[in-house]
Protein backbone atom coordinates (compact mmCIF):
# COMPACT_ATOMS: atom_id res chain seq x y z
CA UNK A 1 0.00 0.00 0.00
CA UNK A 2 2.86 2.35 0.82
CA UNK A 3 4.41 1.71 -2.60
CA UNK A 4 1.12 2.47 -4.29
CA UNK A 5 0.75 5.64 -2.29
CA UNK A 6 4.23 6.75 -3.35
CA UNK A 7 3.40 6.13 -6.98
CA UNK A 8 0.04 7.86 -6.71
CA UNK A 9 1.63 10.82 -4.97
CA UNK A 10 4.09 11.16 -7.81
CA UNK A 11 1.28 11.06 -10.33
CA UNK A 12 -0.63 13.65 -8.32
CA UNK A 13 1.88 16.38 -9.12
CA UNK A 14 0.02 18.18 -11.92
CA UNK A 15 1.85 19.75 -14.80
CA UNK A 16 0.06 23.07 -15.23
CA UNK A 17 1.24 23.90 -18.71
CA UNK A 18 4.24 24.24 -20.96
CA UNK A 19 6.20 21.94 -23.23
CA UNK A 20 8.79 19.24 -22.77
CA UNK A 21 11.48 19.24 -25.44
CA UNK A 22 13.63 16.18 -26.11
CA UNK A 23 15.99 16.14 -29.12
CA UNK A 24 13.92 17.29 -32.11
CA UNK A 25 10.56 16.37 -30.65
CA UNK A 26 8.15 18.71 -28.82
CA UNK A 27 5.41 17.39 -26.55
CA UNK A 28 2.53 19.60 -25.49
CA UNK A 29 0.58 18.86 -22.31
CA UNK A 30 -2.90 20.00 -21.42
CA UNK A 31 -3.22 21.79 -18.06
CA UNK A 32 -4.62 19.46 -15.40
CA UNK A 33 -5.89 19.88 -11.87
CA UNK A 34 -3.51 18.51 -9.20
CA UNK A 35 -4.85 15.40 -7.50
CA UNK A 36 -4.88 15.48 -3.70
CA UNK A 37 -4.88 12.12 -1.95
CA UNK A 38 -5.54 11.03 1.59
CA UNK A 39 -5.27 7.71 3.39
CA UNK A 40 -7.77 6.41 5.89
CA UNK A 41 -7.13 3.44 8.16
CA UNK A 42 -10.15 1.86 9.84
CA UNK A 43 -9.77 -1.02 12.27
CA UNK A 44 -11.66 -3.08 14.80
CA UNK A 45 -11.08 -5.94 17.20
CA UNK A 46 -14.01 -8.35 16.96
CA UNK A 47 -15.33 -10.63 19.67
CA UNK A 48 -18.60 -11.59 18.06
CA UNK A 49 -20.02 -13.38 21.12
CA UNK A 50 -19.68 -10.24 23.28
CA UNK A 51 -20.83 -7.60 20.88
CA UNK A 52 -23.67 -5.76 22.66
CA UNK A 53 -22.68 -2.10 22.63
CA UNK A 54 -22.37 0.37 25.49
CA UNK A 55 -24.92 3.18 25.18
CA UNK A 56 -24.88 6.20 27.48
CA UNK A 57 -28.04 8.32 27.23
CA UNK A 58 -27.09 12.00 27.68
CA UNK A 59 -30.45 13.62 28.36
CA UNK A 60 -31.19 17.35 28.23
CA UNK A 61 -33.32 18.39 31.23
CA UNK A 62 -33.14 22.14 30.60
CA UNK A 63 -36.04 24.46 31.39
CA UNK A 64 -37.28 24.53 27.81
CA UNK A 65 -38.39 20.91 28.21
CA UNK A 66 -41.42 22.27 30.08
CA UNK A 67 -42.67 24.08 26.96
CA UNK A 68 -45.72 22.69 25.12
CA UNK A 69 -45.21 20.33 22.21
CA UNK A 70 -47.97 22.28 20.47
CA UNK A 71 -48.12 25.84 21.83
CA UNK A 72 -51.10 26.68 19.63
CA UNK A 73 -53.46 24.52 21.69
CA UNK A 74 -55.98 26.60 23.63
CA UNK A 75 -55.09 24.73 26.82
CA UNK A 76 -51.49 25.92 26.46
CA UNK A 77 -52.36 29.64 26.40
CA UNK A 78 -52.05 31.96 29.41
CA UNK A 79 -53.28 35.51 30.08
CA UNK A 80 -49.69 36.73 29.88
CA UNK A 81 -49.57 36.10 26.14
CA UNK A 82 -46.84 33.49 26.58
CA UNK A 83 -47.54 29.75 26.54
CA UNK A 84 -47.48 27.78 29.76
CA UNK A 85 -44.02 26.48 30.60
CA UNK A 86 -42.43 29.71 29.46
CA UNK A 87 -40.89 31.40 32.54
CA UNK A 88 -42.44 34.69 31.43
CA UNK A 89 -45.92 33.20 31.74
CA UNK A 90 -45.47 32.31 35.39
CA UNK A 91 -47.41 29.06 34.88
CA UNK A 92 -46.49 25.43 34.27
CA UNK A 93 -48.55 23.34 31.87
CA UNK A 94 -51.26 20.87 32.80
CA UNK A 95 -49.91 17.90 30.87
CA UNK A 96 -53.34 16.26 30.78
CA UNK A 97 -54.58 18.99 28.45
CA UNK A 98 -51.32 20.49 27.17
CA UNK A 99 -48.58 17.86 26.67
CA UNK A 100 -45.07 19.22 27.14
CA UNK A 101 -41.80 18.16 25.61
CA UNK A 102 -40.88 16.51 28.88
CA UNK A 103 -44.15 14.58 29.27
CA UNK A 104 -43.91 13.37 25.66
CA UNK A 105 -40.27 12.39 26.13
CA UNK A 106 -41.13 10.47 29.29
CA UNK A 107 -43.72 8.42 27.43
CA UNK A 108 -41.46 7.66 24.48
CA UNK A 109 -38.43 6.74 26.60
CA UNK A 110 -40.44 4.50 28.94
CA UNK A 111 -41.80 2.52 25.98
CA UNK A 112 -38.41 2.37 24.27
CA UNK A 113 -36.55 1.15 27.36
CA UNK A 114 -39.16 -1.47 28.18
CA UNK A 115 -39.00 -2.92 24.65
CA UNK A 116 -35.25 -2.63 24.04
CA UNK A 117 -33.58 -2.66 27.44
CA UNK A 118 -31.53 -5.79 26.73
CA UNK A 119 -30.31 -4.66 23.31
CA UNK A 120 -27.37 -2.74 24.76
CA UNK A 121 -25.68 -2.01 28.06
CA UNK A 122 -27.33 1.34 28.84
CA UNK A 123 -26.60 4.14 31.28
CA UNK A 124 -28.03 7.60 31.95
CA UNK A 125 -26.56 11.05 32.50
CA UNK A 126 -28.68 14.21 32.64
CA UNK A 127 -27.70 17.83 32.12
CA UNK A 128 -27.60 20.60 33.26
CA UNK A 129 -26.74 20.02 36.89
CA UNK A 130 -27.88 23.33 38.47
CA UNK A 131 -25.92 24.65 41.43
CA UNK A 132 -27.91 27.81 42.21
CA UNK A 133 -30.37 30.38 40.92
CA UNK A 134 -27.93 32.64 39.04
CA UNK A 135 -27.36 32.27 35.32
CA UNK A 136 -24.00 30.64 35.99
CA UNK A 137 -25.61 28.29 38.50
CA UNK A 138 -28.29 27.25 36.03
CA UNK A 139 -25.58 26.36 33.53
CA UNK A 140 -23.84 23.63 35.49
CA UNK A 141 -22.57 20.80 33.28
CA UNK A 142 -22.94 17.15 34.24
CA UNK A 143 -20.67 16.10 37.09
CA UNK A 144 -22.23 12.74 37.94
CA UNK A 145 -23.79 9.75 36.21
CA UNK A 146 -27.39 8.92 37.14
CA UNK A 147 -27.27 5.25 36.09
CA UNK A 148 -23.90 3.67 35.33
CA UNK A 149 -23.51 1.35 32.35
CA UNK A 150 -23.98 -2.13 33.84
CA UNK A 151 -20.94 -4.37 33.73
CA UNK A 152 -22.93 -7.46 32.77
CA UNK A 153 -22.50 -10.34 30.37
CA UNK A 154 -24.53 -10.10 27.19
CA UNK A 155 -26.43 -13.23 28.17
CA UNK A 156 -27.75 -11.57 31.33
CA UNK A 157 -30.94 -10.34 29.71
CA UNK A 158 -32.74 -9.87 33.01
CA UNK A 159 -29.92 -7.75 34.42
CA UNK A 160 -29.73 -5.55 31.33
CA UNK A 161 -33.49 -5.09 31.34
CA UNK A 162 -33.40 -4.18 35.03
CA UNK A 163 -30.77 -1.52 34.33
CA UNK A 164 -32.95 -0.10 31.56
CA UNK A 165 -35.91 0.00 33.94
CA UNK A 166 -33.79 1.96 36.40
CA UNK A 167 -33.17 4.54 33.67
CA UNK A 168 -36.88 4.69 32.93
CA UNK A 169 -37.69 5.11 36.63
CA UNK A 170 -35.30 8.06 36.92
CA UNK A 171 -36.76 9.78 33.86
CA UNK A 172 -40.34 9.21 35.04
CA UNK A 173 -39.46 10.53 38.52
CA UNK A 174 -38.54 13.97 37.21
CA UNK A 175 -41.76 16.01 37.57
CA UNK A 176 -43.21 18.25 34.89
CA UNK A 177 -43.68 21.14 37.26
CA UNK A 178 -42.52 22.44 40.63
CA UNK A 179 -39.40 21.44 42.54
CA UNK A 180 -37.13 19.06 40.68
CA UNK A 181 -38.68 19.73 37.27
CA UNK A 182 -36.51 20.55 34.21
CA UNK A 183 -34.63 23.82 34.68
CA UNK A 184 -31.60 25.72 33.43
CA UNK A 185 -29.64 26.00 30.20
CA UNK A 186 -27.98 23.58 27.80
CA UNK A 187 -24.26 23.04 28.62
CA UNK A 188 -23.82 20.44 25.89
CA UNK A 189 -20.12 20.66 25.07
CA UNK A 190 -18.85 20.36 28.65
CA UNK A 191 -21.35 17.60 29.47
CA UNK A 192 -20.19 15.62 26.42
CA UNK A 193 -16.60 15.86 27.62
CA UNK A 194 -17.62 14.64 31.08
CA UNK A 195 -19.49 11.62 29.73
CA UNK A 196 -16.67 10.78 27.31
CA UNK A 197 -14.25 10.50 30.23
CA UNK A 198 -16.24 7.71 31.87
CA UNK A 199 -14.25 4.47 31.88
CA UNK A 200 -17.39 2.48 31.01
CA UNK A 201 -17.40 4.15 27.59
CA UNK A 202 -13.79 3.42 26.73
CA UNK A 203 -13.85 -0.29 25.98
CA UNK A 204 -11.84 -2.02 23.30
CA UNK A 205 -14.09 -5.05 22.89
CA UNK A 206 -17.42 -3.24 22.39
CA UNK A 207 -18.86 -0.41 20.37
CA UNK A 208 -19.36 2.72 22.50
CA UNK A 209 -22.14 5.24 21.88
CA UNK A 210 -23.52 8.41 23.40
CA UNK A 211 -27.19 9.06 22.65
CA UNK A 212 -27.58 12.83 22.93
CA UNK A 213 -31.24 13.82 23.25
CA UNK A 214 -31.72 17.59 23.36
CA UNK A 215 -34.54 20.04 22.80
CA UNK A 216 -32.39 23.15 22.52
CA UNK A 217 -29.24 24.66 21.15
CA UNK A 218 -25.96 24.25 23.04
CA UNK A 219 -24.99 27.21 25.18
CA UNK A 220 -23.81 27.74 28.79
CA UNK A 221 -20.10 27.60 27.93
CA UNK A 222 -18.21 30.34 29.83
CA UNK A 223 -15.18 29.67 27.61
CA UNK A 224 -17.13 29.95 24.36
CA UNK A 225 -14.86 31.85 21.92
CA UNK A 226 -18.01 33.33 20.39
CA UNK A 227 -19.40 34.61 23.69
CA UNK A 228 -20.69 38.11 24.19
CA UNK A 229 -17.52 39.12 26.00
CA UNK A 230 -14.86 37.36 23.93
CA UNK A 231 -16.37 38.09 20.52
CA UNK A 232 -19.62 40.11 20.66
CA UNK A 233 -20.02 40.23 16.88
CA UNK A 234 -19.91 36.43 16.61
CA UNK A 235 -22.46 35.74 19.37
CA UNK A 236 -25.62 34.02 18.15
CA UNK A 237 -27.97 34.48 21.07
CA UNK A 238 -30.02 31.45 22.15
CA UNK A 239 -31.97 33.40 24.80
CA UNK A 240 -34.40 36.29 24.69
CA UNK A 241 -31.41 38.60 25.08
CA UNK A 242 -27.66 38.16 25.50
CA UNK A 243 -26.76 41.76 26.31
CA UNK A 244 -27.00 41.54 30.10
CA UNK A 245 -23.67 41.11 31.89
CA UNK A 246 -25.09 38.12 33.75
CA UNK A 247 -25.85 36.12 30.62
CA UNK A 248 -23.52 37.31 27.88
CA UNK A 249 -21.01 34.53 28.60
CA UNK A 250 -23.68 31.85 28.72
CA UNK A 251 -26.42 32.68 26.23
CA UNK A 252 -24.40 32.55 23.01
CA UNK A 253 -24.62 29.55 20.71
CA UNK A 254 -21.87 27.01 21.47
CA UNK A 255 -21.96 25.24 18.10
CA UNK A 256 -18.25 25.07 17.26
CA UNK A 257 -17.04 23.81 20.64
CA UNK A 258 -19.87 21.24 20.82
CA UNK A 259 -19.09 19.86 17.35
CA UNK A 260 -15.40 19.70 18.25
CA UNK A 261 -16.19 17.85 21.49
CA UNK A 262 -18.14 15.24 19.51
CA UNK A 263 -15.35 14.93 16.93
CA UNK A 264 -12.74 14.47 19.66
CA UNK A 265 -14.79 11.70 21.30
CA UNK A 266 -14.83 9.87 18.01
CA UNK A 267 -11.21 10.40 16.92
CA UNK A 268 -9.52 10.07 20.31
CA UNK A 269 -11.74 7.53 22.10
CA UNK A 270 -13.71 5.82 19.31
CA UNK A 271 -17.03 6.91 20.87
CA UNK A 272 -19.78 7.64 18.37
CA UNK A 273 -22.42 10.25 19.21
CA UNK A 274 -26.02 9.88 18.03
CA UNK A 275 -27.95 13.17 17.97
CA UNK A 276 -31.72 13.54 18.42
CA UNK A 277 -33.32 16.98 18.25
CA UNK A 278 -36.65 17.23 20.06
CA UNK A 279 -38.50 20.54 19.93
CA UNK A 280 -38.98 23.61 17.77
CA UNK A 281 -35.56 25.11 18.48
CA UNK A 282 -33.81 22.15 16.86
CA UNK A 283 -35.93 22.37 13.70
CA UNK A 284 -35.55 26.05 12.84
CA UNK A 285 -33.08 28.92 12.83
CA UNK A 286 -29.57 27.80 13.75
CA UNK A 287 -30.86 24.44 15.02
CA UNK A 288 -30.50 22.23 11.93
CA UNK A 289 -27.01 23.46 11.03
CA UNK A 290 -25.82 23.07 14.63
CA UNK A 291 -27.14 19.56 15.14
CA UNK A 292 -26.07 18.54 11.62
CA UNK A 293 -22.49 19.50 12.46
CA UNK A 294 -22.60 17.50 15.66
CA UNK A 295 -24.24 14.46 14.04
CA UNK A 296 -21.72 14.33 11.21
CA UNK A 297 -18.79 14.76 13.59
CA UNK A 298 -20.20 11.98 15.75
CA UNK A 299 -19.99 9.34 13.01
CA UNK A 300 -23.67 8.38 13.17
CA UNK A 301 -25.20 10.75 10.65
CA UNK A 302 -28.40 9.72 8.87
CA UNK A 303 -27.39 8.36 5.49
CA UNK A 304 -28.76 7.05 2.21
CA UNK A 305 -25.90 4.75 1.25
CA UNK A 306 -28.14 1.78 0.52
CA UNK A 307 -31.38 3.55 -0.41
CA UNK A 308 -31.67 6.93 -2.14
CA UNK A 309 -35.10 7.36 -0.53
CA UNK A 310 -33.96 6.52 3.00
CA UNK A 311 -33.92 10.16 4.13
CA UNK A 312 -37.70 10.36 3.89
CA UNK A 313 -40.20 12.85 2.52
CA UNK A 314 -39.07 16.46 2.59
CA UNK A 315 -35.40 15.54 2.98
CA UNK A 316 -32.63 15.14 0.43
CA UNK A 317 -29.90 12.60 -0.29
CA UNK A 318 -26.51 14.06 -1.19
CA UNK A 319 -25.32 12.05 -4.22
CA UNK A 320 -21.66 12.55 -3.30
CA UNK A 321 -21.52 12.03 0.46
CA UNK A 322 -24.60 9.76 0.60
CA UNK A 323 -25.72 11.67 3.70
CA UNK A 324 -29.20 13.00 4.32
CA UNK A 325 -29.78 16.74 4.28
CA UNK A 326 -30.84 16.39 7.91
CA UNK A 327 -27.98 14.43 9.46
CA UNK A 328 -29.53 14.22 12.94
CA UNK A 329 -32.75 12.54 14.04
CA UNK A 330 -35.62 15.03 14.40
CA UNK A 331 -38.78 14.52 16.46
CA UNK A 332 -41.62 16.89 17.30
CA UNK A 333 -43.79 14.68 19.52
CA UNK A 334 -43.93 11.36 21.35
CA UNK A 335 -44.76 9.27 18.28
CA UNK A 336 -41.94 10.77 16.22
CA UNK A 337 -39.47 10.39 19.07
CA UNK A 338 -40.47 6.75 19.53
CA UNK A 339 -39.91 6.18 15.80
CA UNK A 340 -36.48 7.83 15.90
CA UNK A 341 -35.44 5.72 18.89
CA UNK A 342 -36.62 2.59 17.12
CA UNK A 343 -34.54 3.41 14.03
CA UNK A 344 -31.48 4.08 16.15
CA UNK A 345 -31.66 0.93 18.24
CA UNK A 346 -32.12 -1.15 15.08
CA UNK A 347 -28.80 0.21 13.83
CA UNK A 348 -26.94 0.14 17.16
CA UNK A 349 -28.25 -3.18 18.41
CA UNK A 350 -27.97 -5.17 15.21
CA UNK A 351 -24.34 -4.46 14.39
CA UNK A 352 -23.05 -6.91 11.81
CA UNK A 353 -19.75 -8.34 13.13
CA UNK A 354 -18.81 -9.17 9.54
CA UNK A 355 -19.04 -5.53 8.40
CA UNK A 356 -16.17 -3.08 8.82
CA UNK A 357 -18.04 0.17 8.22
CA UNK A 358 -16.58 3.02 6.18
CA UNK A 359 -18.00 6.53 6.11
CA UNK A 360 -18.73 7.70 2.56
CA UNK A 361 -15.93 10.24 2.91
CA UNK A 362 -13.52 7.42 3.81
CA UNK A 363 -14.39 5.19 0.87
CA UNK A 364 -11.65 4.69 -1.73
CA UNK A 365 -11.95 6.61 -4.99
CA UNK A 366 -11.47 3.28 -6.79
CA UNK A 367 -12.17 -0.26 -5.51
CA UNK A 368 -8.57 -1.23 -6.15
CA UNK A 369 -7.27 1.38 -3.72
CA UNK A 370 -8.03 -0.55 -0.57
CA UNK A 371 -6.06 -3.19 1.31
CA UNK A 372 -7.74 -5.36 3.95
CA UNK A 373 -5.90 -7.10 6.79
CA UNK A 374 -7.17 -9.96 8.97
CA UNK A 375 -5.01 -10.52 12.04
CA UNK A 376 -2.37 -8.22 10.51
CA UNK A 377 -2.12 -10.25 7.29
CA UNK A 378 -3.27 -8.80 3.92
CA UNK A 379 -6.21 -10.68 2.42
CA UNK A 380 -7.40 -10.39 -1.17
CA UNK A 381 -11.06 -9.92 -2.00
CA UNK A 382 -13.01 -13.05 -2.80
CA UNK A 383 -16.03 -15.24 -2.05
CA UNK A 384 -14.44 -16.56 1.15
CA UNK A 385 -12.83 -13.31 2.28
CA UNK A 386 -14.46 -9.92 1.64
CA UNK A 387 -16.08 -7.55 -0.82
CA UNK A 388 -16.42 -3.77 -0.88
CA UNK A 389 -20.00 -2.47 -0.50
CA UNK A 390 -21.58 0.96 -0.08
CA UNK A 391 -21.53 0.40 3.71
CA UNK A 392 -17.90 -0.69 3.94
CA UNK A 393 -15.89 -3.92 3.86
CA UNK A 394 -18.28 -6.89 4.07
CA UNK A 395 -16.57 -10.11 5.16
CA UNK A 396 -18.08 -13.31 3.80
CA UNK A 397 -17.66 -17.04 3.50
CA UNK A 398 -15.17 -18.73 5.80
CA UNK A 399 -13.75 -15.38 6.96
CA UNK A 400 -17.15 -14.26 8.26
CA UNK A 401 -17.63 -17.66 9.90
CA UNK A 402 -14.33 -17.22 11.74
CA UNK A 403 -15.42 -13.76 12.88
CA UNK A 404 -18.72 -15.10 14.20
CA UNK A 405 -16.85 -17.82 16.08
CA UNK A 406 -14.49 -15.35 17.76
CA UNK A 407 -14.54 -14.85 21.52
CA UNK A 408 -12.95 -12.66 24.19
CA UNK A 409 -10.14 -15.21 24.45
CA UNK A 410 -9.79 -15.55 20.67
CA UNK A 411 -10.56 -12.17 19.05
CA UNK A 412 -10.03 -11.28 15.40
CA UNK A 413 -8.33 -8.04 14.35
CA UNK A 414 -9.69 -6.41 11.20
CA UNK A 415 -8.21 -3.44 9.37
CA UNK A 416 -8.81 -1.62 6.09
CA UNK A 417 -6.51 0.95 4.54
CA UNK A 418 -8.17 3.02 1.84
CA UNK A 419 -7.03 5.86 -0.38
CA UNK A 420 -9.50 8.53 -1.46
CA UNK A 421 -9.53 11.92 -3.10
CA UNK A 422 -9.58 14.88 -0.70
Amino acid sequence: MRAKLTLLSALAVGIVGGALVSACQTYDFEPVEPLALAQTTVGDVITAKSSKPNLMVLLDTSGSMKLPVNPSLAACQTPSGYPCGDPRSGADCNINTCPTRWSELQGAMATFLQANGATARMGLTTYPQPTGTSTAGQCGASTSVRIAIPQLEDSNTAGLQAAAKSISDVILSIPNSGTGSPVGGTPTSVSLKFVGNQADLQTAERKDFILLLTDGLPNCNPDNPNSGIANPQACQCTLTSCTSASVERYGCLDKDVSATAVADLRSQKDIQTIVIGFGAETAEGAGPATLNAMAEAGGFARNCRDDANACGAGDTCDPTTKLCGKRFYQAANQAELANALRQIIDLVGNTDPCLLALDPAQAPSEPGLIVVYVNDKPVAAGDNTWRLTAAGVQFQGSTCEAILASTDQNPIKLEARAVQRK
